[in-house]
């Protein structure tokens, strides 16, 4: 094999995440102020307050979640080859979360936690206006290392896909970097998710560094990306964004998406929905759609539609992840 050829893919994409379990439910405004929660934003709680919460949330379900785990979950939906590396602990909502994302069709092979910190857990409530409050005890999910990052399945995936969430640990860090330096010796592709708002004003010099010298496509809501670059408006960070990686995957909300590449650029409107009941993992769901079209070979604007279907198929139901059949949808949609 030449320096040139590359062995084929043993997955489409591998993703490296927080894996917590989430916990959703239904709540009214009157709940959300009486708890004094952070309406539509993700909160970092410890360990007393997650069971406090807890004890008061209304019925919920649980189901695996984490930003990543749920476009690993999109992608496998899609009928892309998915694999998955984060961490839980040996308890019973590691157990939920192992058994959850094997379900979906998605590998999942990271070694448990033996002891410690439990699984990390994702206290959703949805209010009547389909706004998600997120509620996030991290636990064992923080405990992921270098070492936990399979060579094997890296190399062998198209693209590696980073969650931001995780960056806030210097052993995440050092996965990530890890898992770049594996893809790109493998001549695959690295992406990331910047995750959050906050998450980037915590980390934006350290994301700037890892942008520019490790990432091949990112992704980012417009909030995130003004945010990275300090920009006074969304065109002013798209222009900043062009030299620092090959694709960026701008999502607007109702607004849409834009591709760009270069000198290339794509924007595409948001796929329509009947009613919206929940935003949980619309992003998520995006990202699961561009990268299962661009692993296929599709060119960026069919990227970006597929994109848009499996958002808005996930934002019209509770939950963020797929509950109709997204191959059959994109088939129906775009052929």
């Amino acid at each position: 094999m030449t320096k040139a050829q590359k062995a084929p893919a043993t997955f489409d994409v591998v993703g490296i995440g927080n894996a917590i379990v989430d916990v959703i439910a239904q709540a009214d405004d009157a709940f959300i102020v009486a708890n004094k929660l952070n309406k539509n934003l993700m909160t970092l709680i410890d360990a007393e307050r997650a069971d406090e919460l807890y004890a008061r949330m209304g019925p919920g379900r649980e189901i695996s979640g984490g930003s990543c785990a749920n476009t690993m979950a999109g992608i496998a939906a899609l009928g892309g080859r998915a694999a998955y590396i984060g961490k839980v602990n040996d308890d019973q909502l590691g157990m939920v979360f192992r058994h959850d994302i094997r379900a979906t069709g998605v590998r999942f092979d990271t070694p448990p936690d033996r002891e410690g910190t439990p699984t990390a857990r994702c206290l959703i409530l949805v209010t009547p206006d389909a706004l998600r409050t997120m509620n996030t005890y991290l636990g064992a999910c923080v405990n992921l290392g270098p070492d936990d990052v399979d060579e094997t399945t890296v190399a062998g995936a198209s693209v590696t896909y980073l969650e931001g969430y995780l960056w806030d640990r210097p052993r995440a860090k050092e996965a990530f970097l890890r898992a770049a330096r594996i893809a790109h010796q493998a001549k695959r592709r690295v992406s990331l998710t910047l995750s959050d708002p906050f998450c980037v004003d915590r980390h934006r010099e350290s994301f700037l560094t890892l942008v520019r010298d490790h990432i091949d496509i990112l992704f980012a809501n417009e909030a995130e990306l003004i945010s990275l670059y300090k920009a006074p408006d969304f065109d002013a960070a798209l222009q900043a964004v062009r030299d620092h990686c090959e694709i960026a995957v701008l999502t607007r909300g109702p607004k849409g998406s834009v591709i760009v590449r270069s000198d290339e650029l794509h924007v595409i409107d948001a796929a329509p929905v009947a009613k919206v009941v929940d935003t949980t993992g619309a992003g998520d769901l995006y990202a699961a759609g561009f990268l299962y079209a661009f692993t296929q070979g599709d060119d960026l604007r069919r990227c970006g539609k597929i994109a848009s279907l499996a958002a808005a198929e996930v934002i019209a139901h509770y939950g963020a992840r797929p509950e109709t059949d997204l191959k059959a949808l994109v088939r129906e949609k775009l052929g």
